[in-house]
């Protein structure tokens, strides 16, 4: 079997953040997992992010992924939108940073033309995409897709410089 990498995309935010674990096998994307944590929105900020952490620690825990990525914001909204949101990211970055991981951010457009082929697709169709390009796998929620996209879009864009240089340490430790 040859040797794989293993992605965590992660789509953040305050109510649900979305998760997806995959692996390139060669020149083969694999489904290993995907999921959303959902915060209690009857908590506190901080109790919310608490339980933020907790599960992606569970993931990168179960899953060991051997790089991680998460998506940049994009709020359109108000200024409260867009600080819970920044809250729930630096947890998703925080978290891959402390489990060793290597972290990359990507644009929504980047990871949307990256999976569907234009910056501007909808939902359903980076859904679709998603389970094309993962035969098998069922995101649970939009965001557990969002993420799954993210973690490709790593794979495609970032994730040849990290095999690269997993390999020539392998190599090196070898010696």
């Amino acid at each position: 079997m040859p040797a794989s990498f293993r992605y965590l995309g992660i789509d953040p935010g305050l109510t649900a953040t979305g998760w997806g674990v995959i692996s390139v096998q060669g020149s083969k994307l694999v489904h290993i997992a995907n999921g959303t944590i959902i915060s209690n929105a009857r908590l506190g900020i901080a109790e919310r992010l608490v339980e933020i952490e907790a599960g992606l620690v569970r993931i990168v825990d179960e899953h060991e992924p051997d790089a991680a990525a998460v998506e940049q914001a994009f709020v359109a909204r108000d200024a409260s939108a867009a600080l819970k949101l920044g809250q729930a990211r630096a947890i998703a970055l925080l978290v891959a940073a402390r489990a060793g991981l290597s972290v990359a951010e990507y644009a929504p457009n980047h990871v949307k033309k990256s999976v569907v082929g234009a910056g501007h697709a909808d939902k359903a169709q980076i859904r679709l995409m998603v389970e094309m390009l993962l035969p098998g796998s069922k995101a649970g929620s939009e965001h557990a897709a969002d993420a799954l996209a993210i973690a490709i879009a790593h794979a495609h864009s970032g994730g040849a410089n990290e095999r690269l240089a997993a390999a020539v340490a392998r190599a090196g430790a070898g010696r």
